[in-house]
């Protein structure tokens, strides 16, 4: 019998020192879409003036905090405790995906591994987060696009609004890479006549690569598709299911 989705465990970690507390609400609202998020665990120096704001997060959201001094200047020792920690999660539950808020790209490794076991990786950082963690996720999220209720005060840290909006059809077709991963995934998963069933789509996506809609705005692959206007679009109407194909292919 196929598990539903609210059956599926998921573990978050989650490293404080690299991610806002305002961007945690956020998080735990996309992974629930997935399943149930019954391991959730904070890492950081809790000693230290700059992790203050998230006391009341790890409250609010049942999140265990995870105390790790600083043994070295050079060294940080609350990554390697989270690495450790993750992995002896690995080999000691039944976990059905894992989840790293980290914008640190120290975490590669230990996401890699965890992939290796076909367990999915949910990332969630910010832009600046090194492409090589972002890659090495079943799925990667900016965590900007996960504090639209926020707007940061601080002089020195404000965001624009701009920064939250959905990237226009223009902006989208302007990307090399999102255009040819797009049409590389119809491709491959189109029927004779060049249609291609939009779950099937985002199934190959999401074998393929770390993309999300979220990063450009949208909250579903269908919006996206829509908006970047480079498919036709057939809506079945009894099943309701989409299909699409490029322009570029004749009728």
């Amino acid at each position: 019998m196929a598990r539903t989705k609210t059956e599926d465990h998921i573990a978050l970690f989650i490293d404080c020192d690299n991610i806002s507390h305002r961007s945690i609400e956020g998080i735990i609202n996309e992974l629930s879409k997935y399943g149930v998020v019954n391991i959730r665990q904070a890492y950081g120096n809790w000693t230290k003036d700059n992790l203050k704001n998230w006391e009341d997060k790890l409250l609010e959201f049942a999140i265990k905090p995870i105390q790790q001094f600083d043994y070295s200047k050079n060294k940080n020792a609350t990554d390697i405790l989270m690495t450790i920690d993750a992995i002896d999660l690995l080999h000691t539950k039944e976990i059905d995906a894992f989840a790293f808020a980290t914008s640190d790209s120290d975490f590669t490794p230990v996401v890699m591994r965890v992939q290796a076991e076909g367990i999915k990786v949910y990332g969630f950082g910010e832009k600046k987060t090194p492409k090589p963690f972002m890659a090495a996720c079943s799925q990667f999220i900016f965590t900007e696009k996960l504090m639209s209720n926020y707007v940061e005060e601080d002089k020195d840290t404000t965001h624009s609004r701009q920064t939250l909006e959905r990237k226009s059809g223009k902006e989208m077709r302007q990307d090399t890479w999102l255009v040819n991963l797009l049409r590389t995934a119809v491709e491959q998963t189109m029927d004779e006549n060049g249609w291609a069933n939009l779950s099937e789509v985002g199934q190959y996506i999401n074998n393929s690569s770390s993309f999300s809609p979220i990063n450009f705005g949208y909250k579903k692959l269908s919006n996206l598709i829509e908006e970047i206007d480079l498919f036709k679009i057939y809506v079945d109407e009894d099943t309701k299911i989409m299909s699409i194909k490029d322009k570029r292919i004749g009728n």
